[in-house]
């Protein structure tokens, strides 16, 4: 009698951007033992990923928020424009009571603290696949609480309708960047970044640029003591 061969499942092709190689290993073995997910790339830069997406051809990406030489925001929004359908889960330190939303906005399809990576990121990355969109319980109890009560003129709330460029910059001055290092960051003028600054100031009602660097170091210390 004829044998006829098992029809192999094929896993889904999962593409890495972080600019850690520690948590790319990391991710990369954590994906690679799934039974139904395999690691097709990595990359440790923002600049040609549109490219390697197109050669690679993924079935989802995992973007860190904040890499070295890219925005993760900027970079969603361009993969958005070429790859529609692909779905992205974003990687990051950073408050995912805050960023989950901008995130979504910008084209993301799900937000995993790097704190809760080990439990949840292959969990989201199936979600993610599935069509849906993955959010963790500091995001689903802000939303109820949101929908419960109306938002009060705190600093969150003030932070909250801050543009995606200016969000980025009050960090980056909260972690001691200065104007030059930003814009050498983004690859972009002075003169730029010092309109971010501007908007800044105005939308906060600060009085100068001293103020403004005060309550970014002011935010970040509270928001990694939290």
């Amino acid at each position: 009698m004829k044998k006829i061969p098992r029809k192999k499942t094929s896993k889904a092709k999962i593409l890495i951007v972080d600019d850690h190689p520690v948590v790319r290993k990391g991710l990369a073995y954590l994906i690679d033992k799934e039974p139904d997910l395999r690691v097709c790339g990595e990359c440790a830069e923002g600049g040609g990923l549109l490219s390697h997406v197109a050669r690679l051809k993924p079935d989802a990406i995992v973007l860190d928020l904040f890499l070295k030489d890219s925005s993760g925001i900027s970079l969603l929004k361009d993969l958005r424009k070429a790859f529609p359908k692909l779905p992205v889960l974003v990687l990051s330190m950073q408050d995912e009571s805050i960023y989950t939303e901008r995130v979504l906005r910008a084209g993301g399809r799900g937000y995993v603290s790097k704190d809760d990576m080990l439990e949840n990121v292959v969990g989201a990355l199936r979600q993610i696949l599935q069509g849906n969109v993955y959010a963790g319980e500091a995001v689903k109890n802000k939303l109820l609480k949101n929908i419960s009560s109306a938002a009060t003129s705190t600093d969150e709330s003030i932070l909250s309708r801050l543009g995606d460029r200016e969000l980025e910059v009050f960090q980056l001055l909260g972690q001691g960047h200065s104007t030059r290092r930003i814009a050498e960051r983004w690859g972009r003028s002075i003169k730029t970044v010092e309109t971010y600054r501007a908007h800044l100031k105005r939308k906060l009602n600060l009085a100068d640029s001293s103020e403004l660097v005060h309550r970014a170091i002011q935010w970040m210390q509270k928001r990694e003591k939290s």
